[in-house]
């Protein structure tokens, strides 16, 4: 398409009816609104909030004072498994895994947050670990068997 295949809408060159211009409109005085009352008035009805003569929702929900974490003895690990460090070609044998690592190599998010080790199936490279904050006692077993160090 062209700009000079581009035409005008219909609609644009319709022009919009004339209401309560008195003689000047065809439909003059109270522009179909009938007489008085809330609805008859510029900016009269009701408010986009208004919920039908019920109770607010603002006014229906307790006033909650602070946050709380219901889980406040749950530590949140931020999980890396044994597999994705084997099958990774940009993790070498006798490497020392840390959280700075990990976090280079994108497995977690943040360094100063907990991170555990868990496992699925058996591997093979020999890695040595360090500053990690917990491992699954599977992992644990997996990484003693191929003679791995845990520090």
């Amino acid at each position: 398409m062209l700009i000079n295949e581009l035409k005008k809408s219909q609609w644009l060159n319709k022009k919009s009816k004339r209401l309560g211009r008195w003689n000047a409109s065809w439909k003059g005085n109270y522009s179909t609104k009938g007489q008085k009352w809330q609805w008859s008035r510029s900016g009269g009805g009701m408010p986009a909030w208004f919920e039908g003569w019920q109770t607010p929702l603002t006014q229906r929900l307790p006033k909650l004072k602070g946050f709380k974490r219901h889980f406040k003895l749950v530590d949140e690990y931020q999980v890396v498994n044994l597999w994705n460090l084997e099958a990774d070609e940009r993790i070498t044998s006798w490497v020392t895994i840390d959280k700075t690592l990990l976090k280079s190599l994108r497995y977690i998010s943040k360094e100063d947050g907990l991170v555990k080790v868990l496992s699925k199936w058996e591997i093979s490279k020999k890695l040595t670990f360090a500053w990690i904050d917990a491992f699954s006692a599977s992992a644990k077993e997996k990484i003693e068997k191929t003679g791995w160090s845990i520090n």
